[in-house]
């Protein structure tokens, strides 16, 4: 009786057991359009990125991308140690960039997402409103040292040109660009982030801001939902309208300069019909930049970005997508 009994209860026991492993969930495996991903992003393009995740997860709701901000030197050192598989930088990898990849056994897929303007921004105050790229050199280096020094017009203020960070690149580009690599002038400040540079601007009618473009046009979830973002994007027959984002570019609350080359005595606003035809002279290309296989989470990203949609969402921002037919028409009164 007592073996019996011991019997039964072994077999509801077995029972028991077979069915927990019957109910328990599947495992979900990661895709293209799902699973989570990991992302190191140049500063200056973090609110253009954030509006790309934004539309990204709206689209695919089991699709998570882990972004974080900081410098180009730091997205480099994150990619190149392998802890993150996607970055977004204002350059290509280098040759020796891609053997040190390729000897680590990855090889990096490399796409030009967007062309860049830098704006240079003062305060609505200032009576400047157009300058050459030799004055902003000069500027940078220390060489003019006040607006009366520009034109005799301009009150006898110090120049002070503020940029976000120190290390960032846009500091490098401007150098790179105008002064040929030489030290930054002692009027040259860092405010510790992109607002940073926007507030001092508003403040102080003698400072000159210098960021990228896209930090000018109203961030689009303040004034669009991510539904109709995603709806719009993903619509091939809605066409983006430039008028609309100038407008936005002027409606900053700060003034916008307008830059001329040496050799030209017209100068240009950043605005997207300026730098698709050239006429802007300091723009900068944007690359997005993955070890990640197309099948996966991060491939799956990367694959958003570059395609029309993620292309779409680039050009609401003010920036000009890299890889979309642009259609300028002029209209005559």
């Amino acid at each position: 009786m007592k073996t019996t009994r011991f019997l039964k209860l072994i077999a509801v026991a077995s029972l028991a057991i077979a069915m927990g492993s019957c109910v328990h969930p599947e495992k979900k495996t990661n895709t293209s359009t799902s699973g989570s991903s990991t992302l190191f992003c140049d500063n200056s393009f973090e609110n253009i990125m954030e509006q790309e995740i934004d539309v990204f997860e709206y689209i695919y709701p089991e699709a998570h991308v882990l972004a974080r901000y900081g410098t180009e030197a730091e997205a480099l050192d994150s990619l190149m140690s392998l802890n993150t598989r996607t970055i977004v930088i204002p350059r290509d990898l280098t040759q020796a960039e891609v053997k040190r990849l390729k000897d680590k056994r990855r090889t990096p897929r490399s796409s030009r997402i967007a062309v860049d303007a830098v704006a240079l921004v003062v305060n609505p105050a200032n009576p400047a409103d157009a300058m050459s790229l030799r004055e902003v050199g000069e500027i940078l280096s220390g060489e003019i040292k006040t607006w009366q020094d520009l034109h005799p017009d301009y009150p006898d203020k110090p120049i002070a040109i503020v940029f976000d960070d120190a290390g960032s690149s846009m500091v490098k580009y401007m150098r790179d660009s105008l002064i040929n690599g030489k030290e930054l002038g002692p009027n040259v400040y860092a405010q510790g982030s992109i607002a940073g540079v926007l507030d001092a601007v508003k403040k102080d009618r003698s400072a000159i801001g210098v960021i990228g473009v896209s930090w000018l046009t109203t961030d689009l979830r303040k004034i669009e939902s991510v539904d109709s973002i995603a709806a719009e994007v993903t619509d091939e027959t809605a066409a983006v309208k430039m008028d609309d984002i100038n407008a936005r570019v002027e409606g900053s609350g700060v003034k916008v300069l307008a830059l001329m080359r040496n050799d030209d005595r017209r100068a240009y606003r950043p605005y997207q019909q300026n730098i698709y035809d050239g006429s802007y002279p300091l723009t900068r290309s944007i690359y997005m930049i993955t070890l990640a296989h197309s099948g996966s989470p991060a491939g799956g990203f990367y694959s958003f970005v570059t395609s029309y949609s993620g292309q779409k969402i680039i050009m609401k921002t003010g920036v000009l997508p890299a890889r979309m037919q642009i259609n300028v028409v002029e209209l005559i009164d």
